[in-house]
């Protein structure tokens, strides 16, 4: 009775908890961490077939990962809200610290204290393979960063998917097999493609979606420069260039043909364009752009897929 007088009813405690919980979950915009994810598991699971696999080293790397891209996104949130760029209208996961569901200072704090512990789990990954990883590492950390902060923001330019697609893409698909193989092979380069081209399609239906807002604040995106409905096609080039990548790796023989079982998404890509070239405004184009990254988790994990079942049960 003392509790519901003093005002610290147990329900509205578990809905004030669920809610504080809630913010912070969505301020790591999940939908982005497969962003993360995805490549760890393609490069680890490259290392497995050649019968390499440290599950230490794996569940670091991808800890260090989730963590990095999780403070990316924050940093994100951050700088938007510096620069004016986040309202209370905004469409999204994004303008939290703008509508009051979190405090400025607490987003940054978060932020660099996720990129601390990175920067631990990477020193246990370096003792354990090579200080090379730390360069790499570092110079990820760095992107990272500077996508949203600094001068001129990545984020603001036309360089922005190229710079998700690289060390989003190849650098953590080959720091992953690195890390369990020992090397970088050509043929490891190679197969980092197809889910680094994906990484890059997640920025541009991002972009696609936020045009009209971030062109109004002075961003000069792919999307801005193209237009709506070039960067839809540019979309559609980029995931049928990622499935032609993947086919042809098949068919030279430089992958396992189970890895064709990773264009079962096709539809999934398909359903993004349609409903893009449908959604006129941010909040019609919401569901495509989770239908890109829904398309990059599916194409990983088929692809992940694939190399191991390839290894299992090898076609002649």
């Amino acid at each position: 009775m003392a509790r519901i007088i003093s005002g610290q009813h147990p329900t509205m405690n578990r809905q004030r908890d669920k809610a504080f919980f809630l913010n912070w979950w969505l301020l790591l915009r999940p939908h982005t961490l497969t962003a993360a994810v995805m490549p760890v598991l393609i490069g680890t699971s490259m290392a497995v077939v050649e019968g390499k696999f440290k599950l230490l080293l794996f569940a670091t790397m991808l800890l260090a990962s989730v963590l990095i891209q999780s403070a990316v996104n924050m940093f994100n949130e951050y700088f938007d809200f510096r620069r004016g760029l986040d309202t209370v209208d905004s469409v999204g996961i994004g303008g939290s610290i703008v509508r009051g569901e979190m405090h400025e200072r607490a987003v940054l704090k978060t932020a660099t204290t996720f990129f601390a512990i990175s920067i631990l789990l990477g020193s246990y990954i370096c003792a354990a393979t090579s200080w090379w990883v730390a360069v790499i590492g570092s110079a990820s950390m760095l992107v990272g960063y500077f996508y949203s902060g600094g001068p001129s923001p990545i984020a603001y330019t036309p360089a922005g998917e190229i710079a998700a697609g690289i060390f989003m893409g190849p650098v953590i698909v080959l720091i992953a097999y690195f890390v369990q193989a020992g090397s970088v092979t050509m043929r490891s380069v190679l197969m980092s493609v197809p889910i680094s081209i994906l990484v890059a399609a997640i920025m541009l239906a991002n972009n696609i979606r936020d045009a009209k807002r971030d062109g109004a604040k002075g961003r000069k995106t792919i999307a801005i420069r193209l237009g709506q409905s070039k960067a839809i096609g540019l979309l559609g080039l980029l995931f049928t260039l990622s499935f032609l990548w993947t086919a042809v790796m098949a068919i030279t023989g430089l992958a396992t043909l189970w890895i064709l079982i990773s264009l079962a998404c096709i539809p999934k890509a398909v359903q993004s364009i349609k409903m893009f070239r449908r959604g006129g405004t941010p909040l019609d184009m919401m569901p495509a752009m989770k239908a890109t990254s829904i398309l990059h988790s599916q194409f990983g994990i088929l692809f992940s897929a694939g190399l191991l079942v390839g290894r299992l049960l090898p076609l002649v």
